[in-house]
């Protein structure tokens, strides 16, 4: 509630530049609505010019995903997510989550007058939260994948997202204009912005779309915190009464975010969860 105006219905679309790239994408579709129902459309490359006017090139063709929602400015939903937990009650307050550390029975962050104690502690610090995990002794394979995203206040726009799935790169229409995101760049957390990527995105989205200009501020930047077997991190912590994990989602943790939620909320209440938590398990890795 109170967010429709930043959710896009419509699906999403992987075009391709060449027919047999095309082929390969449609059986493997065909497989996926087989096996689990994602429901898809082929679109040659005259269906795909009338539904993505603004296309420069006439392309093979795409696989549109009729199901998926866009949403066109994340950082404003979780705005209001954060804004109805505290209609219903919740309490945001900032600490140094570094600081965590056991108190008694419990767990407590920050300190002095400042600290804040509970029974239960979730560690759900993303790319960050590797720090605190050594800290308290624990060594999981851990590592980023970040990724840039460009906005262009360009007219006319996609009407919905795409990805140039020959050249790795997404470009989707959001409030501030249209967005151009990279593929992955393994770095550390904290290394320096470089770039290269967007640039060399930049330039092949022109060969399918009139860009414009770059709205003036930086590129943003994001660190996707990763587990190397690309499953995340969901349960207790194995050597620490009251002490959960919720982490590692590598790039889906905007979509797979509430679903795992769930599942940590029916494990810390001693529910039956609704799906198997074992793939997820942190003690998979000792």
């Amino acid at each position: 509630a109170g967010a429709q105006d930043l959710v896009q219905e419509g699906g999403f679309r992987f075009v391709f530049r060449t027919p047999q790239a095309l082929d390969e994408a449609l059986a493997r579709a065909q497989h996926l609505g087989a096996a689990f129902g994602v429901q898809h459309q082929a679109e040659d490359g005259a269906a795909l010019a009338l539904a993505e006017p603004a296309l420069r090139q006439r392309l093979a063709g795409a696989v549109h995903w009729t199901q998926p929602w866009a949403v066109n400015d994340p950082g404003e939903l979780v705005r209001r997510y954060a804004t109805l937990f505290v209609q219903r009650g919740g309490h945001i307050a900032q600490a140094d989550a570094l600081s965590l550390r056991p108190a008694g029975a419990g767990w407590q962050v920050g300190a002095g007058g400042d600290a804040h104690r509970a029974e239960l502690a979730v560690v759900a610090l993303g790319p960050w939260s590797d720090g605190l995990l050594k800290r308290l002794g624990y060594r999981y394979p851990l590592f980023v994948k970040r990724g840039y995203h460009q906005h262009y206040q360009t007219q006319p726009s996609l009407r919905q997202p795409v990805l140039d799935t020959e050249r790795g790169y997404v470009l989707a229409p959001m409030r501030r204009g249209l967005r151009l995101t990279t593929g992955a760049e393994f770095a550390r957390v904290d290394a320096p912005a470089t770039p290269v990527q967007l640039a060399k995105a930049d330039a092949l989205a022109r060969e399918l779309i009139d860009l414009g200009q770059a709205l003036p501020e930086a590129p943003w930047l994001g660190a996707r915190p990763c587990v190397a077997d690309m499953l995340p991190l969901i349960g207790p912590a194995p050597r620490h009464r009251g002490l959960w994990l919720h982490l590692g989602h590598a790039h889906q943790g905007f979509t797979l975010g509430p679903a795992s939620a769930r599942l940590l909320a029916e494990l810390v209440a001693g529910d039956t969860p609704y799906i198997d938590p074992t793939p997820s398990s942190p003690a998979r890795w000792g």
